[in-house]
C-alpha cells in the first residue's frame, strides 16, 4: 500500500513539473531592444565631401624666346625668391638648315648687296670731288669780291654751289652705311646649322637668366631636360605652399546652395594628427556636370576654403593633396539631442518609442535639424528619457520591453 502511495505522488510530482515547463515556455517575454538617451550638447549639420589642396595663385614659368633650355638644375621643394634666383637658363637658338634653292638666292642676295656697296663708294668718290671742286671755287669767287672784281650773285652761287655738294657728300656717305648693313644682312643669311656652333661658340652674353617671378617653392618641373623650345612653352611652376595653400571641394549643386562664405570648415583625413580649421571663402556662381565612380551624372560646384591654422601645423601638405571637409551649415551648442535611429515616420509626424516602467510608449516628437546620426528635438521629450533604437516591426505602444546588453 505505501509503494502504490509513493508512486501515486511521483506521478503526481511529474505532472506538475511537466505543467511549469508549459506554463513556462508559453509565457509572454519581454521584447529585446536596444537603448537609448535623450541628451543635451553640441549639435552640427554638416556637408562632407573631399577636396585637393592647391596654390592660389601659382606661376607658370614659360620660355620668354625661342631657344635651347639648359638643363634646369632647381627641383621641387628648393625655395625661390622674386627677381633674384635664376630658375633657368637658355641659349639663342640654332639658326635654319638652308636647302640648295635658299642657299642659291642667299648667295645672289649677298652679291647683289656687294654690287650696291661698290656702286655706293663710286657716288661717294664723285661726291668728295665735287665737293673739293666747289670748295676751292668758293674761295676764289670770296677773294675776287673782296677786290670787287665779281657781283655779289656770283658769290651766292658759288656758295649754293658748295652747300649742295656738301649735302650730297653726306648722302653719299649714308648711303654707304646703308649698303654695308644690307651686305652684313645677306652675309647672315648664308649662316646654316652646324652641330654643335651653339655650344662651342656661346659666350656668358649669350646666355639667357630666367628669374623666379615670384617668392616661393618649386611646385614641378615641366620640362627638365635640356631641349630646343619655342617661346611660351612651359618649363616649371612656382607657387607659396606656406602663405597660399587653400581646399577646394566640389560639391552636389543641391549643397552649394546652403553653404555661405564665411562658414566654418573642419578638415580631417589628410594624414596629419590634429584636425585642421578653416573658413569658405568663395563658392563660385557656376556648376559643371561631372560622372560619379558608377556613373551617374552629377552637377557640381567649386567651394573654395582658405586655411586658418598657423601655417606649422600643416606643413606637411602640399599642392594636390587630397583632404576631407566638413563644412559646418549649422550648429548649437545646447541642443536636445535625440540619436536619428530612434526615430520612425508615423503617419506625418515623427515619432519614437519610449520606455516607461518596462513597456513601450508611443511618442509624437517635433524635430528640427537632423544630421543622420543626431537629431535635434523642438518638443515631445526630456533629457535624460530613454528610447528605443531601430524600433524592431513587431514593437507597439504599450509592448513589455526589455533593454538588449
Amino acid at each position: 500500500m505505501a509503494s502504490k502511495q509513493s508512486h501515486r505522488g511521483l506521478l503526481l510530482i511529474s505532472i506538475a513539473l511537466v505543467l511549469s515547463l508549459l506554463v513556462w515556455a508559453f509565457m509572454p517575454r519581454p521584447l529585446l531592444v536596444d537603448v537609448g538617451k535623450v541628451t543635451r550638447g553640441a549639435m552640427q549639420l554638416t556637408i562632407e565631401d573631399e577636396g585637393k589642396t592647391r596654390v592660389r595663385d601659382a606661376y607658370v614659368v614659360s620660355t620668354p624666346v625661342n631657344g635651347r633650355l639648359l638643363r634646369i638644375d632647381v627641383e621641387p621643394g628648393d625655395r625661390v625668391e622674386k627677381g633674384k634666383t635664376i630658375i633657368a637658363q637658355m641659349l639663342p637658338a640654332n639658326p635654319e638648315v638652308l636647302d640648295q634653292r635658299t642657299r642659291e638666292q642667299a648667295r645672289a642676295a649677298v652679291s647683289s648687296a656687294e654690287a650696291s656697296v661698290r656702286l655706293a663708294r663710286a657716288k661717294l668718290n664723285k661726291a668728295i670731288a665735287d665737293t673739293e671742286l666747289s670748295s676751292a671755287e668758293l674761295r676764289r669767287i670770296t677773294d675776287l669780291k673782296k677786290r670787287s672784281a665779281v657781283s655779289v650773285s656770283a658769290l651766292d652761287k658759288a656758295q649754293r654751289k658748295w652747300r649742295t655738294t656738301s649735302a650730297e657728300l653726306e648722302m653719299a656717305q649714308a648711303t654707304i652705311s646703308m649698303r654695308q648693313a644690307s651686305l652684313a644682312k645677306a652675309r647672315a643669311e648664308l649662316i646654316t646649322f652646324s652641330p654643335g656652333a651653339v655650344a662651342s661658340t656661346a659666350t656668358d652674353n649669350d646666355v639667357i637668366n630666367i628669374l623666379a617671378p615670384h617668392s616661393g617653392s618649386i611646385l614641378r618641373v615641366l620640362q627638365e631636360s635640356e631641349t630646343t623650345l619655342p617661346a611660351g612653352q612651359a618649363i616649371l611652376e612656382i607657387g607659396d605652399i606656406s602663405k597660399e595653400l587653400e581646399v577646394v571641394v566640389e560639391l552636389l549643386s543641391t549643397d552649394a546652395v546652403k553653404v555661405r562664405t564665411d562658414d566654418r570648415v573642419i578638415i580631417d583625413n589628410w594624414g596629419g594628427p590634429e584636425v585642421l580649421q578653416g573658413r569658405v571663402a568663395k563658392v563660385e556662381p557656376w556648376g559643371f556636370t561631372k560622372f560619379s565612380a558608377l556613373g551617374v551624372e552629377e552637377q557640381r560646384v567649386k567651394a573654395t576654403i582658405h586655411f586658418t591654422n598657423p601655417a606649422q601645423q600643416r606643413a606637411s601638405l602640399g599642392h594636390g593633396f587630397r583632404v576631407e571637409a566638413r563644412i559646418v551649415i549649422w550648429e548649437q551648442s545646447d541642443a536636445l539631442i535625440v540619436p536619428s535611429s530612434a526615430l520612425f515616420r508615423n503617419e506625418s509626424d515623427w515619432a519614437v518609442y519610449t520606455l516607461e516602467s518596462g513597456n513601450a510608449e508611443l511618442r509624437r516628437v517635433e524635430v528640427g535639424h537632423n544630421n543622420g546620426r543626431k537629431a535635434e528635438v523642438l518638443s515631445g521629450l526630456s533629457e535624460n528619457e530613454q528610447v528605443v533604437l531601430y524600433p524592431p516591426a513587431e514593437l507597439n505602444s504599450g509592448s513589455r520591453v526589455s533593454a538588449r546588453p
